[in-house]
Order: structure tokens, then C-alpha cells, then sequence
């Protein structure tokens, strides 16, 4: 799919960058990068020893002169230098050219500030992006991704639940109609399993252990099946090391908090929906994106507490890099869905 001009041999991409993970499109062959967002720095000099999932696996067992870092917070970028560092390796690994510049475009959450979205682009440009860096909005690129009619005069809902944000927003005929970003979602989540095996059982989980308790036993709903579980980590009372038993009822009681926070969300975004629009969503139901959607019961929730149809993505973890991995196929079709750096 190469462009008229022999030249510009740049390929374009599109990249959702995520504060769990980084996926990366591009144009004319599909994903191409799915990794972890974590970068091992060596303190002494820092140079990073590891990036995506290599780095992963080392987070929480690293020793005193490697540090295992997440560059994103909710959705946005925390530490600069090192999320350049990360852009740069994983933009070096699907990008082979030296010459040429890339087209691309970054996914960003729909709460964001000014300021946030500049560092956003600097960090592109600054790994060898080509300006203008496109900014597309996560919920926008996670309906187109999801199939959604977009241009289409009819109220479009999707709940966007990622792993530093949850973004809910209406659209119709291209644009936002009204959206909430909440920085409640799958880091709040393992967060919550971690508190609270602390709190009720006095020991100490890593994150990795939360995060697979989360992915492997988390829900919103009451199961037909409930499971139980060895965790192993550290008894805060003798400070070795110790197994408990761990029920799916434990953890949803765990999740009960950040879950009622997404639902909220969602609550008030269709509050603030005109009603003509609120009209075709309750004909047309909720799409859920993100790996949260992926949640068991979430959808069950979520119908019970708002009484609307709820549809899950076919592949809820790649929605928006789909999404925005169209826009780019369609880059002068879409202008009007995205943003330009520097002109706003």
C-alpha cells in the first residue's frame, strides 16, 4: 500500500499508547507490537536494560541497580525521559528505516489536558515520529475499532476501560458528544486486591500477584461457578512467607469499590446525554473495549445498574489500536476525528 511517491518510504503508524501496554499498527500490514509499557532503567547510567515484556517479568525482582519503570500514569505520562526511551525502542522495532520518518498517529485519553497532550507529542517527535504528530481520542478510536457507525447521525456508547483510565463517551456524526474520563481502571483494580488481602488477611501480594488474581478470578457479578485459590506472599505479622485460600467472592468484594466507580461513570455520562441520542442507545446498547471489559459478569453489572443492552468487543484489548489503525488507513477521511499538534 505504498503512496505514489517512491520516496517516502516512511512506514505510517498508529500507536495506542497504553499505560499497561503499548500496541503499535501499521499501515497496510495490521499489529505489529503488543508489549508490556515497562522499561528497565540500569540506575548507575541510565540506559535502559530492558523494554516491554522482558522488562515485565522483571518488575518487583529486580536488584538495587535495576529498576523496573511504568512511563504512564492514568493514561498519561509520568516519567518523560524514560517513555521517550520506550517510544524510541518499540518505534525502532517495527520501524526498520533509518531514512524515513514515520506519519503517525497516538491514541489519547479523552480527559486529557493541554499539557499532557503536548508531552504526548514531544515524546513521538522526540523518537522519531514526522510532524505534525495526529492525536486521535481513545473512546473515538475504540468505537471505530469496535464498528460502531461513527459518522452516522445515531447515538454511539462505549466504555473504554484500560488499564490507567475508563473512558465513557457518546458520539455521533464523528465527534464527542459528551465524554467522562475517570482514572479508575485496571491498575485501581489491582490496587484493590492488593489492599485488601493486606487488610484482611495481614499479607503482602506484589503487583504481578494482584494483577493475575485480578485477571484470573475478578468479577462484577455473582458466578455459577465459584473458584478458590492459593495466593502465596508475605505475612506482615512473622514476615515469611505464607499461602491463604482465596475465594472469587473475596476478590469481587475487593472490587467492589473501583467496579461502583466505572459504573458511575457511566451513569453520569448518560445524565449528560441529550435524549434523542440516549434514545438510540438504549436501542442500540453499550459497547465495552479495554482488557477490563474482559472482567467476568462486568457486562451483567452494568445491564443490571443502567438497564441498557451491553455488547462486548470481539477483541476488546485491541479495539483502539484498530481504531486508530483505520483512521490511518483512511488518514484524509478522518481528519476530522483528530487533532493536529501545535494548532490548537
Amino acid at each position: 500500500m505504498a503512496r505514489s511517491n517512491p520516496l517516502s518510504l516512511g512506514r505510517d503508524l498508529a500507536i495506542d499508547l497504553g499505560t499497561a501496554n503499548t500496541l503499535i499498527y501499521a499501515r497496510g500490514t495490521g499489529i505489529v507490537l503488543d508489549e508490556p509499557s515497562v522499561v528497565a532503567i540500569n540506575v548507575n547510567d541510565g540506559r535502559p536494560v530492558a523494554v516491554g515484556v522482558e522488562a515485565k517479568r522483571m518488575m518487583g525482582r529486580t536488584p538495587n541497580h535495576i529498576k523496573a519503570i511504568r512511563p504512564l500514569k492514568d493514561g498519561v505520562i509520568a516519567d518523560f525521559e524514560v517513555c521517550e526511551k520506550m517510544l524510541r525502542y518499540f518505534i525502532q522495532k517495527v520501524h526498520a528505516s533509518k531514512w524515513s520518518k514515520p506519519r503517525m498517529i497516538i491514541c489519547v485519553p479523552s480527559g486529557i489536558t493541554g499539557v499532557e497532550q503536548r508531552a504526548v507529542q514531544d515524546a513521538a517527535e522526540y523518537a522519531g515520529a514526522r510532524k505534525p504528530v495526529h492525536i486521535i481520542e481513545e473512546p473515538m478510536a475504540a468505537a471505530i475499532g469496535a464498528d460502531l457507525p461513527v459518522h452516522e447521525p445515531s447515538g454511539n456508547m462505549v466504555v473504554d476501560i484500560g488499564g490507567g483510565t475508563t473512558e465513557v463517551a457518546v458520539i455521533s456524526l464523528g465527534g464527542i458528544v459528551t465524554a467522562q474520563s475517570v482514572r479508575v481502571a485496571g491498575d485501581e483494580l489491582d490496587d484493590a486486591i492488593l489492599q485488601y488481602v493486606k487488610k484482611e488477611y495481614s499479607l503482602a501480594i506484589g503487583d504481578r500477584t494482584a494483577e493475575e488474581i485480578k485477571i484470573q478470578m475478578g468479577s462484577a457479578w455473582p458466578m455459577e461457578e465459584e473458584l478458590t485459590a492459593d495466593i502465596r506472599g508475605r505475612d506482615l505479622v512473622s514476615g515469611l512467607p505464607r499461602t491463604i485460600q482465596l475465594t472469587t467472592e473475596h476478590v469481587r468484594e475487593a472490587l467492589a469499590e473501583p467496579v461502583s466507580a466505572i459504573v458511575d461513570a457511566v451513569k453520569t455520562t448518560l445524565d449528560k446525554t441529550p435524549p434523542e441520542l440516549a434514545a438510540d442507545i438504549m436501542e442500540d446498547g453499550i459497547m465495552l473495549t479495554g482488557g477490563g471489559a474482559l472482567m467476568g459478569g462486568l457486562d451483567q453489572r452494568l445491564a443490571h445498574e443502567t438497564g441498557m443492552p451491553i455488547r462486548v468487543a470481539e477483541e476488546p484489548l485491541y479495539s483502539v489500536v484498530i481504531g486508530s489503525g483505520r483512521a490511518l488507513e483512511n488518514i484524509d477521511a478522518m481528519r476530522g476525528l483528530m487533532s493536529l499538534g501545535g494548532d490548537d
